[in-house]
């Protein structure tokens, strides 16, 4: 029982009072409100795009919808803060106001886009640094007192592909995640999400080696978020491209979903909803 209960994650976050339940795994669709994502159909041009989007996101069954104002593809071009404050903020005032049921979550790595788009209503923020790329996340993050996830990742959007090293790449991702939750629980941060972070820094052998040992992170008794979405660890292992990954995205979710994922980051809302149904009806 001790070993049970050792092992057994989080099953809630308090979004402004209001409980999510992650006994059962959760969807969060990709809103981005970039011109350069990776994926070509996830980019929304206008707020009433980035609404139609929302609706068809939640009309299938997501929980979560995570917005994107700086996208973080290998190579990325960097962008302002200011901009991409100026990006978000008018989509996440919009989506308050039409879907006000909406869980919004926000993935940026700086703090003045945190406290600018928490302050105009959003719930979540997702940091694919853990706060590796601005010193003042963590205290901000405090401050708000929201959920917040932490990734996993090796250099920066800008080089993080260009040869990643690992001795053991599971090891040095739950050290790396171990400091950071300690950190986080010293201020009193109450809702942690970790992200392994597949694609960020990883080679493709790197990225199957820790979906195969995924289940190593319930050690955290934290949610696990996991986004392999339309990612190159598939369409490269395939030899097709981000456009035709829809399938290859379903089995690894399947995937993770049998390993103890929480949540699955996703461009397709309806399969990866369809995905979590199915292999829940394993008990």
């Amino acid at each position: 029982m001790a070993e049970k209960n050792f092992f057994e994650p989080r099953q809630s976050l308090n979004i402004k009072g209001k409980l999510i339940d992650l006994s059962s795994p959760k969807v969060m669709g990709i809103l981005n409100i970039t011109p350069d994502s990776f994926y070509s159909n996830s980019r929304t041009k206008s707020i009433d795009e980035a609404l139609t989007k929302a609706a068809q996101f939640l009309d299938e069954g997501a929980t979560f919808i995570d917005i994107g104002g700086y996208s973080s593809r290998p190579g990325a071009k960097d962008i302002s803060t200011n901009e991409e404050v100026d990006r978000l903020v008018p989509v996440v005032e919009s989506l308050v106001k039409t879907f006000p049921e909406a869980v919004i979550s926000i993935d940026t790595f700086r703090a003045k886009v945190a406290q600018e788009t928490i302050s105009a209503g959003a719930h979540i923020i997702n940091d694919i640094a853990a706060g590796d790329m601005d010193e003042q996340m963590f205290e901000t993050v405090a401050k708000l007192q929201v959920p917040y996830i932490i990734m996993h990742m090796q250099g920066t959007p800008q080089n993080m592909q260009q040869n990643p090293v690992y001795n053991n790449v599971l090891l040095e991702v739950i050290d790396y995640l171990a400091k950071k939750v300690a950190a986080l629980k010293a201020l009193h941060v109450h809702d942690v999400i970790i992200d392994p972070g597949f694609g960020f820094g990883k080679t493709i052998e790197h990225n199957y080696g820790l979906l195969k040992q995924l289940e190593a992170f319930k050690i955290f008794k934290l949610p696990i978020l996991v986004g392999f979405s339309r990612k190159g660890m598939i369409y490269k292992t395939l030899g097709t491209t981000a456009a035709e990954a829809l399938n290859g995205t379903t089995v690894l979710n399947t995937i993770a979903l049998q390993k103890g994922a929480s949540i699955l980051r996703v461009h397709d809302v309806k399969e990866a909803v369809e995905c979590v149904k199915l292999v829940g009806m394993l008990g």
